[in-house]
């Protein structure tokens, strides 16, 4: 029989065995960071993600304890990946005609399922190694009642920013996290560079440039995340219009499927190394695509295209909605006859349409500025009697204003 060090071992080379480039085990305890977890929900900061808010048969949130979604669980072995590729940040690319999908969407496979298929084989070395009758294994790569960054720390993967990822010291922030529950109870592991019992410590320090950097303000505070502001939770999770909020639209830039802009300012991804898994190489096609070509997207077509990958839960309209917002935040009137199309067609999705047409207004509103800062609309530059400006008809099917159209009169804040 082998001793619950000797299984630990097994599961670090199984994992490395798997491609997986980091691993640890962690013993299933309440961490002080769950502490702050039913408050976050109270609070609304997760936004229509309910099932965050899953509860156990007693009214227990699951995932503010292992206990309430695992009562058997006594350990969690913890398996991260590098995703990260060689294709520039978004930080470093500047072209307000194209959109940003997030880089862990790029590749032709879904990390869930990647990961699942490595994680089965580090799973099946830990049940061999075993003699227990009884022993209770669960598999889980984000779908779990489980917070996997909080074990993630304290199996040694390393310490949670203050932008609320997993950070390692050599490897930065790109890492997908895949997590094994297992009724038995398996020895800790300790930090490989100093031998210290684990977790690692924070290596934050002093530093704000991922909050600094959020274009719409979304930490709260360091390590706390409102999801209502999150650029990913809108443009993934949130269904139907987007908030009314001048501000929190045009915090979204171009970004049309998730968000990096937290993790590219963060100084740990400076010298991030590349991926070498197939898997999680990217798609040409993916990495900047033009908006004209989402905007325009048929249902038929985003299924062909995002078929396997993580894209298809913005859903067909929600892609079409990120792109059509992002083009309005582009400043280029080039989009000007697309966008009207698109507002003014009767058959088209109404989010969409509503979108379209505060695009238009944007476009608007950009433009008068830049001639507000050339002096065009100096009053005394104006020659007299100069025909009023051509107003565009923003209504979907008439002369009636747009369906929900925000003021430019009333902005508010924002990811």
């Amino acid at each position: 029989m082998l001793r619950s060090a000797d299984i630990t071992a097994t599961i670090t080379q199984a994992a490395t065995d798997a491609g997986f480039e980091l691993s640890g085990v962690a013993p299933v305890h309440d961490s002080p960071e769950l502490e702050y977890f039913p408050h976050w929900i109270a609070e609304g900061h997760a936004g229509e993600m309910n099932y965050m808010a899953a509860r156990d048969e007693h009214g227990r949130l699951k995932r503010a304890s292992l206990a309430h979604a695992a009562p058997w669980a006594r350990s969690v072995v913890v398996c991260a990946m590098n995703y990260n590729t060689a294709q520039p940040y978004s930080t470093q690319v500047q072209e307000s005609s194209r959109g940003w999908i997030s880089r862990y969407a790029w590749s032709r496979h879904d990390y869930h399922d990647a990961l699942m298929l490595r994680l089965r084989k580090v799973e099946a070395a830990l049940r061999h190694a075993s003699t227990d009758k009884d022993l209770i294994t669960r598999c889980y790569v984000d779908t779990g009642p489980i917070v996997e960054r909080v074990v993630a720390k304290y199996a040694g993967i390393g310490w949670i920013g203050k932008n609320t990822c997993i950070l390692n010291q050599k490897l930065g922030s790109w890492l997908f996290l895949g997590v094994i529950l297992t009724s038995l109870d398996l020895e800790a592991d300790h930090d490989p560079d100093s031998q210290l019992p684990l977790p690692a410590p924070d290596r934050c320090g002093s530093c704000t440039r991922c909050i600094d950097a959020c274009p719409t303000h979304a930490f709260i505070a360091p390590y706390q995340l409102d999801s209502n502001k999150c650029i990913s939770y809108l443009t993934i999770e949130k269904r139907g219009a987007l908030p009314e909020d001048e501000e929190l639209r045009a915090g979204m830039g171009r970004h049309i499927f998730g968000c990096d802009i937290c993790q590219d300012v963060c100084p740990w991804n400076r010298k991030a190394p590349v991926t070498q898994a197939e898997e999680f190489q990217p798609r040409p096609e993916l990495v900047n695509p033009p908006l004209e070509w989402l905007a325009e997207m048929s249902a038929e077509e985003f299924r062909q295209t995002f078929r396997g990958s993580p894209v298809r839960r913005a859903k067909p309209a929600g892609l079409r909605r990120n792109a059509v917002i992002a083009m309005g935040n582009s400043g280029d009137r080039k989009f000007l006859p697309l966008l009207e199309r698109l507002a003014e067609d009767e058959d088209e999705d109404e989010v969409v349409a509503e979108s379209a047409a505060w695009a238009i207004q944007k476009l608007a509103a950009i433009q008068i500025k830049k001639k507000d800062r050339s002096g065009e609309c100096d009053p005394a530059k104006k020659e007299s009697g100069s025909p009023p400006a051509k107003r565009v008809g923003l209504g979907s099917k008439s002369s009636e204003p747009a369906r929900g159209l925000p003021s430019y009169s009333d902005p508010k804040g924002s990811s």
